[in-house]
């Protein structure tokens, strides 16, 4: 029998679920991919040109196009579920409602895992999402093996369970190790002001020009990463360079290089902590690898 799993990975943004997956040791047979930004698209064909790509979720026939897979995996929008944006509408967001597709794919293709990823959301949209999906998630910070926060739950079928009152499975992966790695263990150069680095975002893509402007928004909010060439003057600041911005996200060094710094921060703060993904994909049976 071919080895290897049929992957669908909905959301995959530059694929990182692919990397975990050869950093867990677990070989892919085929892997499909929605996806519709064109600089997540350029990033994963560049490092994976054997992906297939099958454009926006909404418009996948799953059945038709893929089959049956074994591994059903994505981090669905959380613009209107995060504590990040003030107007917080939740599953019935036009981006995050998204969700309700992964849960479309999952019934048509019958996978044999599934791991969707989140962030914290009201107890609401998170009470909906795990009824949805048959489980509770597991809660795990970047932190753990990174030196990024970046507090995150995932939904998953992979590993063992604890059972509540009801009956109802909670995922009962373990936390990994504490790496103990800090913001200045990824540093190039310069110095950094704190142990551990704010969870990156999207808006890394836009960095201030103006050196005063960026301390002075720096200090009032606090919200985004400044380095320091020299201690002795504040205004040596810079913003995170993009392996730096790699190294957070546990990526391989230049795995972006096809974009320029700006372009690439935006992705990289769109995608996921490798690291994190390849502990948790670590727990599938090496039994199930097999075609």
């Amino acid at each position: 029998m071919e080895k290897g799993l049929k992957v669908v990975s909905l959301f995959d943004g530059i694929s990182c679920g692919r990397i975990a997956l050869e950093r867990a040791n677990i070989p892919v047979r085929q892997y499909f991919a929605s996806e519709i930004k064109p600089d997540a698209l350029k990033v994963t064909m560049s490092n994976y040109p054997d992906t297939i790509q099958l454009g926006d979720v909404r418009n996948i026939n799953f059945a038709e196009v893929c089959g049956e897979c074994d591994l059903l995996i994505g981090g669905s929008p959380c613009q209107d579920l995060s504590h990040a944006h003030s107007e917080r509408l939740g599953l019935k967001g036009e981006k995050s409602s998204l969700f309700w597709e992964f849960v479309r794919a999952k019934k048509e293709l019958n996978p044999k895992y599934f791991l969707l990823e989140n962030v914290e959301m009201l107890p609401n949209d998170f009470e909906t999402i795990s009824q949805a999906l048959g489980t509770y998630p597991v809660n795990i910070n970047s932190e753990l093996v990174s030196a990024q926060l970046r507090n995150r739950f995932y939904w998953t079928n992979i590993g063992d369970k604890n059972y509540n009152l009801f009956g109802f499975p909670t995922c009962a992966i373990p936390q990994p190790k504490d790496k103990k790695i800090y913001l200045q263990d990824v540093l190039t150069s310069g110095f950094a002001d704190r142990l551990k680095a704010h969870c990156i975002k999207e808006s890394e893509s836009r960095p201030y020009s103006n050196k005063e402007k960026m301390l002075r928004r720096y200090k009032t909010t606090r919200m985004f990463m400044l380095v320091f060439e020299d201690l002795k003057n504040e205004l040596s600041c810079r913003h995170l360079n993009q392996t730096e911005l790699e190294r957070l996200q546990t990526l391989p060094e230049g795995y972006t290089k096809i974009l320029n710094r700006n372009h690439a921060a935006g992705v990289i703060g769109d995608g996921w902590t490798v690291d994190v993904i390849a502990h948790i994909f670590s727990f599938i049976k090496e039994s199930e690898v097999v075609a």
